[in-house]
């Protein structure tokens, strides 16, 4: 510990024109001979929900073994690194997605249930679906951040032939909602998002400038940096310097994205989006590693994907595209190549949370103090199945969440919305209902 009579409150920017710093947990915010954990720079509860479209290839999903140490199927391998903080859950149902007698058809239009437990409304006048937990976790742990949370996705918003049978777009666009009528805008390009983390706010024809320049953001602070390093310890004044070199040389690969944009650009955002996808997910994970490092938020969900897109995948093994593929006929050979496209996104996973675990975060990694709950709102894809949702699980939440778990449901008594009310618990949001709930997922609570 870095012994001083005086400390810097952890809540310490950096500013200059159009920026805002914030700066990682460091040793110097822990006042001297005080633990960590009953101190202003004690580790918090970080939360990250993880959307993707079309289920997971049936057979190359689910673990064959229950409990612990059991052997990762093919598509959840690239986790095994992380098994001390992966629980993996089969048999789990998500009815509020599933067609009606009532309501036929609109297996693509209901993803936004993801968060939400609830059933989204047909042929309504607005949108109407129900708080998510991103934004419970946000209200309850988020609130001295600078940002509440963050909703990152990969593809723009709009009617791409999801909108159908009556639901609005609303349920396709967003997984997170502050409340049933109110569904937060999706943010799919890295260098905006960039600049809502690290941006003031109050700049837009400054950091417009910017962007036309090829200007970095962080040049307006240098001199700030370099006077408040001075009182640093070697230990802070090397862990700050990585930061900023990891923010520098992320800003440097979306300039870069951005010169091979795939769409158009405009006015106010004078660049497109990446041409390649693979691209494009690893920067927004690295987005969310930043944020976290820098507490600049302590929630934030992620579209990988919207219903019924045709993105490929090649860095997979397989380029069929994503909804089509999904739809493998239950033939083997097409089975097959859907389970390289699921393996391909928890590789991108595993890539992520590997940045956490390698982000030292008061007595852990930020891997220990983080819930990601990756998940569909279908299991066999081909059949528009909503039973068997494929649900991954990482990180410690506040160290003590138990991993290595490979938790089964008999067939058809379990469901999501029940697992998201356990997770609300796990924050201390104490509850008894979340969408369509009937109880708490009791094994997931025992820590």
């Amino acid at each position: 510990m870095f012994i001083t009579k005086k400390h810097i409150p952890r809540r310490t920017f950096l500013r200059g024109a159009g920026v805002t710093l914030a700066l990682p947990l460091l040793e110097s915010m822990v006042p001297a001979l005080t633990p960590l954990r009953v101190s202003a720079a004690a580790p918090v509860k970080r939360f990250v929900g993880i959307w993707h479209p079309h289920g997971a290839a049936p057979g190359y999903w689910s673990p064959l073994k229950e409990g612990k140490n059991f052997e990762f199927s093919f598509i959840t391998k690239p986790l095994e690194p992380f098994r001390d903080r992966t629980v993996l859950i089969t048999g789990l149902d998500m009815p509020e997605t599933m067609a009606t007698d009532d309501e036929p058809g609109g297996d693509h239009a209901r993803g936004a249930s993801l968060l939400s437990g609830a059933r989204p409304r047909r042929n309504a006048v607005s949108p109407y679906l129900g708080a998510t937990i991103d934004q419970m976790i946000a209200q309850k742990h988020g609130q001295d951040s600078i940002l509440s949370s963050i909703q990152l996705g990969v593809e723009d918003t709009g009617n791409f032939g999801n909108c159908n049978w009556g639901y609005s777009c609303a349920y396709s666009n967003s997984i997170s909602w502050t409340s049933p009528t109110q569904p937060l805008p999706t943010q799919v390009n890295p260098r905006v998002a960039f600049e809502r983390l690290f941006g003031d706010g109050t700049s837009a024809a400054e950091r417009l400038a910017g962007r036309k320049q090829n200007a970095s953001i962080l040049d307006s602070v240098t001199k700030e940096l370099v006077h408040f390093k001075k009182d640093l310890g070697a230990g802070d004044r090397a862990r700050l310097d990585t930061y900023v070199e990891n923010i520098s040389e992320l800003e440097r690969r979306i300039r870069i994205a951005m010169d091979n944009s795939a769409s158009e650009p405009g006015e106010d955002v004078p660049f497109g989006l990446p041409e390649s996808k693979h691209v494009h997910y690893r920067l927004m994970y690295d987005l969310m590693a930043l944020a976290f490092e820098g507490d600049i938020t302590r929630s934030a969900t992620f579209m990988l994907g919207r219903d019924l897109t045709g993105i490929t995948f090649p860095e997979s093994g397989f380029n069929g595209g994503w909804h089509g593929t999904s739809h493998h006929g239950d033939k083997p050979e097409n089975v097959a190549n859907y389970a390289k496209v699921n393996r391909y996104h928890v590789q991108n996973l595993a890539y992520f949370c590997d940045k956490l675990k390698n982000t030292p975060d008061g007595d852990g990694t930020v891997l220990d103090h983080v819930l990601i709950y990756k998940g569909s709102n279908m299991g066999n894809s081909h059949r528009h199945a909503h039973e068997k949702v494929p649900v991954i699980l990482v990180g410690g939440i506040d160290g003590r969440f138990e991993g290595n778990r490979h938790i089964v449901f008999p067939d058809n008594q379990q469901r999501t919305s029940n697992m998201l009310l356990s997770i609300l618990h796990l924050y201390g949001i104490e509850q008894d209902k979340i969408g369509s709930s009937t109880g708490p997922l009791a094994p997931l609570e025992m820590v």
